[in-house]
């Protein structure tokens, strides 16, 4: 509903060819037509559509971007010989196209707006190198789509074409009509060019296996898999890379495209312990991988890459059994722990396997988190005790401190005595205070301070015990609360 009547949003190629447009309401459009079939408009269903679409030409390039309302803009650039060039990517593509039941206009140009300009004004088609503005000039100044009161504008003037515009300096455009449309107009010509924004991240490496014939042997489809990832590994040690997450994506031949990705712990170019992850990541899909009528093209993409560095062999050379340098114990150990850390986050999901990071700030809470064991490592280190001396923090905390009752021999002095969970605990040794102030900036200026105490009771277990408040004349007293256990 528009302007109270409902009004056409748009129309196939018959409608058009009876006369119908866009924006014209539906009654008008039922007087002239009384067999009309109109139905409602889904623009939800639209973009989705066209989101698979664009999950689709993810197959020809990795750079696909959104044109819309109605379009989809390829950078087919360095992908084109894979397909036979730029005649047999045209082609292959419209054929998937009419095979969908979808008619479409294409065009490749040197520029995205000039391929836009073309395929929505001039019929489409390949535009040889070079040759973006001869083929354009004729096209009337609607293909820049620019803002009706200064197409209304141009028109008025007798600018109707792009040779108009082409013809006349640049600096009299811009003062007359704007900098929008000098813009636009050195796009669409080909004399400027910028970018698309892909939907998806362009990755910092790709290979991939295209099919003559639908693959439809999963095993064969693993050997495609392990193959890809030995290459990709090439790649990286070429880069002195590791990838931090693969990426595996199965384009099949009804157009629909699945997704698998595995990540890891810490850069990693390990074909062996990536093709075990991808081995895991398969058996736990809820979803099987249907290949359907088979594959068409397998990709693997290494969305993020680190500096890798090769690990030295030892001084006399020995190399390890699989042919990597030698590693001593504790290098080995971490590794195994790591391709541990790496196959529970595969089974089980990044956010159900966590572990403990640190964190810039003095408030014990607040100085460690737990976060994804797919994550990268946290740049703040852990804080080192001194040589010799006990930790200054706990292992284990308690959230929130649980509240005891405790007696001190001098007033804000260290306890002697505190009651926790029914049980008296006699002090032996304690060390402090140590005062800790709020995080004003979080907590605000109300949030008390605590004086922290480590203790040591008579048996030689240790706490960490805080008081809040100080003995005054007429003040509550204060209250003291145990917040940690040692180890």
């Amino acid at each position: 509903m528009q302007r109270n009547a409902l009004r056409l949003v748009d129309c196939d190629q018959r409608a058009l060819a009876l006369g119908l447009t866009r924006d014209l309401t539906l009654a008008d459009a039922r007087a002239r037509i009384p067999s009309l079939i109109a139905v409602e408009a889904q623009p939800e269903a639209d973009a989705a559509l066209l989101d698979r679409l664009a999950a689709f030409c993810d197959r020809f390039t990795p750079l696909v971007a959104l044109d819309l309302p109605y379009g989809l803009m390829l950078d087919i650039t360095g992908c084109a010989h894979l397909f036979g060039g730029e005649a047999a990517l045209h082609a292959t593509i419209a054929r998937w196209m009419r095979a969908g039941g979808l008619s479409h206009r294409a065009a490749i140009a040197g520029t995205p707006e000039a391929a836009h300009a073309l395929s929505r004004f001039g019929g489409g088609g390949i535009v040889p190198v070079g040759e973006d503005e001869a083929r354009l000039r004729p096209l009337p100044v609607a293909a820049l789509e620019l803002a009706p009161d200064t197409a209304l504008a141009l028109s008025r003037a007798g600018l109707r074409t792009l040779a108009d515009l082409a013809d006349r300096p640049s600096v009299a455009l811009s003062a007359r009509f704007g900098t929008e449309l000098a813009i636009r107009l050195r796009r669409t010509l080909g004399h400027e060019d910028a970018r698309i924004t892909p939907l998806r991240p362009p990755p910092a490496c790709v290979v991939e296996r295209h099919f003559a014939e639908p693959m439809l042997d999963k095993e064969g489809l693993e050997t495609v898999v392990a193959r890809l990832i030995t290459e990709a590994g090439r790649v990286l040690e070429q880069r002195g890379e590791g990838g931090r997450a693969f990426e595996v994506s199965f384009f099949r031949s009804d157009g629909a495209v699945r997704r698998l990705m595995v990540e890891t712990g810490r850069p990693s170019r390990d074909a062996k312990a990536i093709l075990r992850l991808w081995r895991e990541r398969v058996d736990t899909l809820a979803d099987p991988l249907d290949p359907g009528f088979g594959f068409d093209a397998v990709r693997l993409s290494v969305p993020v890459c680190e500096p890798l560095e090769t690990h030295q062999p030892s001084l006399d050379g020995r190399q390890s059994l699989d042919g990597q340098p030698s590693l001593d114990g504790r290098a080995v150990e971490d590794e195994a722990v790591a391709d541990l850390v790496d196959r529970l986050v595969t089974r089980f999901g990044r956010d159900r396997v966590l572990r403990f990071v640190a964190q810039d700030s003095h408030h014990p809470v607040r100085a460690a988190k737990a976060v994804s064991a797919a994550l990268p490592a946290s740049r703040v280190a852990w804080p080192a005790p001194e040589p010799h001396e006990p930790p200054t923090r706990p292992l284990q905390l308690f959230e929130p401190p649980q509240p005891v009752e405790a007696i001190a021999e001098v007033p804000d002095g260290p306890p002697i005595r505190f009651r926790w969970r029914r049980l008296i605990h006699d002090v032996a040794r304690a060390e402090g205070p140590e005062r800790i102030a709020p995080e004003w900036w979080r907590d605000g200026s109300s949030e008390p301070m605590r004086d922290y105490y480590r203790v040591e009771d008579s048996a030689g277990r240790r706490f960490w015990l805080f008081r809040i408040g100080f003995h005054e004349p007429e003040q509550a007293p204060p209250r003291w609360f145990l917040h940690g256990l040692f180890a």
